[in-house]
């Protein structure tokens, strides 16, 4: 896999969480204040608040793992497994542009924290 190519589908994962996140911002509207407030609506718009925010961290946390790639593409590293060494498929790679550990590694270390 090229370099411009690795640049290019992180640029564009980049993207893509960047818009999600900007999505899935909290934005107060006030509502509270309102001389009709209905307790009901305040616990859907709580319930939604969370989901958004929950979805929110998520792509924080996806946005951290494309920058650690970055890191990786500068230094040399991308494409090596940080836990082996090991290189990571390029197949992989496509559709996973921040991908840190092989699949075999991953499906191991899902399976030490699910025990």
């Amino acid at each position: 896999m090229t370099e411009k190519r690795v640049r290019d589908l992180l640029a564009a994962e980049r993207q893509r969480l960047e818009r999600a996140l900007a999505r899935h911002m909290h934005e107060d509207d006030g509502e509270q204040s309102d001389p009709f407030f209905d307790v009901g609506n305040l616990a859907a718009k709580l319930y939604q608040d969370e989901l958004e925010e929950s979805l929110a961290d998520d792509f924080r946390v996806q946005l951290a793992a494309l920058e650690r790639a970055e890191q990786r593409l500068t230094a040399g590293t991308y494409g090596l497994s940080i836990e082996s060494g090991e290189p990571i498929p390029h197949e992989r790679l496509e559709v996973w542009p921040t991908a840190e550990r092989t699949a075999q590694e991953e499906r191991a270390r899902a399976g030490r924290h699910e025990g």
